[in-house]
């Protein structure tokens, strides 16, 4: 059973718009403690808790806190159909989006548009912590593989490139640097 119902689109004059048709969403809600949601691993030292994925939100996005370990963060990529947005909750991260470069403190916010090279870095000696929303949802089973590739130390960067162009990402070089 589908939980999407498709609604007919009208104009201001009251005729249908060319069969175009409106899917509302018809989700259950999610009420999570903070430690409550699906976890998953990244990396060594990051951890993911999905406190909704695109399969809760009808694909619409997916929502996760990741935690970062210190001086962590992923390799150098692009995500050619998701659109990214990182909040910081704790810590202070280097953020590479394109070629230019930010530093994000608590509280600070970037958006990281689909087709732009990003990657991010954690410069505390603390595990940091940020809230990423990926539209549309569905990262969460990219997450899935990776974990198991990734958990024993160095994975072979042949097969880790390969998931992510599974997932219609391209990775393109290492983590960034402190410096």
């Amino acid at each position: 059973m589908s939980n999407k119902e498709t609604i007919p689109v009208f104009g201001e004059s009251g005729d249908e718009c060319g069969g175009l048709v409106a899917v509302k969403s018809s989700s259950e809600y999610i009420v999570l403690t903070p430690q409550e949601g699906l976890r998953l691993q990244s990396g060594p030292g990051r951890d993911l808790i999905f406190k909704v994925t695109g399969e809760d939100t009808n694909g619409a996005f997916d929502y996760f806190i990741v935690e970062v370990a210190p001086y962590g963060g992923p390799p150098l990529h692009i995500h050619h159909k998701q659109e990214e947005t990182i909040h910081v909750l704790k810590g202070q991260f280097k953020v590479r989006i394109g070629d230019k470069i930010f530093y994000c403190n608590e509280g600070d916010f970037a958006y990281l548009p689909s087709n732009l090279p990003h990657a991010f870095l954690n410069l505390t000696d603390e595990p940091g912590e940020i809230i990423v929303v990926y539209t549309p949802g569905g990262g969460h089973k990219f997450y899935e593989e990776l974990g198991p590739l990734t958990r024993n130390g160095t994975p072979d960067k042949k097969v880790v490139a390969q998931l992510f162009e599974k997932y219609e990402m391209t990775l393109l070089g290492p983590p960034l640097s402190r410096d």
